[in-house]
């Protein structure tokens, strides 16, 4: 399992994009992890996935909410990442008025998930493999810090908790 001080495991995550720009064309565009991260700090949150009631009453929310305090702590972007594909994601971004805010990033076959080690099996509830609820704050691609929740849990994976190691880092 991924713990403070490793570096973020090799892999692509999938973003939709509404609009071409910068050299991101319309739909899925591949997000090389390890390039994305090279040199920036990022706040990175992930759960179980897009449209379920936690994730989209107050995990995604609040991240959007504090995006200027992240920003102003010296975070360059924000990642929500879930195993989802690129498609959902995007729905789920319009949903949640994250453009240009949160990057909403597919880890489709949980490729990615699985070499953090934070997955979560919810086959019994009929969702297959999925991503564990956590926030990581992430400098330079390697982990700072890590909040991982216990299954079912909100405690602290949340943006104020990550908010408060950023200020702090």
């Amino acid at each position: 399992m991924i713990k403070v001080g490793d570096q973020l495991p090799a892999g692509t995550l999938m973003e939709y994009s509404e609009v071409e720009g910068n050299g991101c064309s319309i739909g899925p565009n591949p997000v090389d992890v390890q390039k994305a991260s090279a040199g920036k700090t990022i706040a990175i949150f992930a759960l179980p996935g897009a449209f379920t009631p936690t994730c989209s009453a107050k995990h995604v929310p609040g991240f959007v909410q504090h995006a200027g305090d992240f920003k102003a702590a010296g975070v360059d972007e924000i990642w929500c990442v879930s195993v989802n594909d690129a498609f959902v994601m995007g729905a789920w971004a319009r949903d949640q008025k994250s453009a240009g805010i949160v990057r909403m990033l597919g880890d489709g076959s949980a490729d990615f998930t699985k070499a953090t080690g934070l997955t979560l099996d919810l086959a019994a509830r009929g969702m297959g493999l999925r991503s564990n609820r956590y926030s990581m704050l992430v400098k330079d691609g390697v982990v700072k810090s890590l909040n991982i929740e216990a299954p079912g849990k909100f405690e602290v994976s949340d943006a104020g908790t990550l908010l408060a190691q950023a200020k702090a880092l």
